[in-house]
């Protein structure tokens, strides 16, 4: 029989590798268009991405408390709910990382902690409210905010520079693609990083450990370390599909995709919601796109990146129950 001490350490050990599997998971999120169009070496590009990562991360903590306290009931639920939940999410986002997948770690999360809760405390342990207000209208909201922008913002470019040359524009975007890339790292971090904040608290409080449903200082730095760390390591296999199979990019556009992602993302961590930087991104990409020439745009990855989307809480879900069953034994 485990310790709580024990139950508690391992959920952190596990909380932190989840983080740095998040930051390796979704490197492409804020450098695949800056690395496509040569704006920066995929070195430089992953080096800045880790750095604001760890930046965004310790910028705040609104999404750090809505997965903690907005989508389960704190009391309600054990470490062996939570060890299950996170071991789901991280089993969940190597399949989809093996096979590049853009799907989203945040959603993996999610659906982990909401299959592992019922699984191991039932469905009355759920903030039914809580999930429809800060999961599933993000998971249906921020991809087509982040398509909206980007189409608008592309198109204001073809208006404002429709007399430009192609080629010195490319030339002055591409300069302010570092900018913009730089732009995504920090949002990126500013909500993803927090996710595993949340959770670790949430293991603290649930044992006892806290008081109060506040973050300490030691675990978000500890997140934001291991966020940093994972986005330096770089996955280029989703690089590959989010900066070049969606369609053809040009600094310009990567400029616009970026700036499109960054405003949404970072607009929903101040909100509290923890979206997918992921379908952000990815829906920027498309609504550039499509913005630039409809036809040029491979639908066909945008169905496959769907199809991952509306499967990652769900098979997450399932994954973190079965885990359940597994880890409950230890009791």
């Amino acid at each position: 029989m485990l310790s709580t001490l024990t139950l508690v350490v391992i959920v952190t050990i596990l909380a932190i590798s989840f983080d740095f599997v998040n930051g390796f998971h979704d490197t492409a999120n804020a450098v695949a268009t800056s690395v496509t169009t040569r704006a920066l070496s995929p070195k430089q590009a992953v080096l800045m991405a880790g750095l604001l990562n760890f930046v965004g991360a310790v910028s705040g903590t609104a999404v750090a408390k809505t997965i903690g306290k907005g989508i389960v009931i704190p009391n309600a639920i054990n470490q062996f709910v939570i060890i299950a939940a996170l071991i789901g999410a991280i089993i969940w986002n190597l399949i989809t990382w093996y096979f590049g997948l853009p799907s989203s770690s945040s959603h993996a999360l999610i659906g982990g902690l909401i299959g592992a809760t019922i699984a191991g405390s039932g469905v009355q342990a759920l903030l039914l409210r809580g999930i429809l207000e800060k999961v599933l209208l993000p998971l249906i909201l921020s991809p087509i905010i982040g398509f909206s922008i980007g189409f608008i913002i592309m198109t204001s470019f073809f208006w404002i520079f429709d007399k430009s040359a192609p080629f010195p524009l490319n030339m002055k975007f591409r300069k302010l693609q570092v900018l913009s890339a730089a732009m995504a790292s920090f949002s990126h971090g500013s909500n993803d990083a927090q996710k595993s904040m949340g959770i670790i608290t949430l293991a603290l409080f649930s044992a006892g450990y806290l008081q109060t449903f506040e973050i300490p200082l030691w675990v978000k730095l500890a997140c934001a370390l291991a966020m940093g760390l994972g986005t330096y390591t770089g996955g280029w296999r989703i690089i590959k599909t989010m900066g070049s199979k969606i369609f053809r990019i040009e600094p310009v556009n990567g400029f616009a995709a970026d700036l499109s992602s960054s405003i949404t993302i970072y607009g929903s961590s101040l909100w509290g919601a923890p979206v997918s930087t992921t379908h952000v991104v990815a829906s920027s990409i498309l609504g550039v796109g499509s913005a630039k020439r409809f036809s040029g745009v491979n639908w066909e990855v945008g169905k496959n990146i769907v199809t991952a989307w509306v499967l990652t809480i769900p098979a997450a879900g399932l994954m973190a129950a079965l885990m359940y069953q597994l880890v409950s034994l230890l009791k």
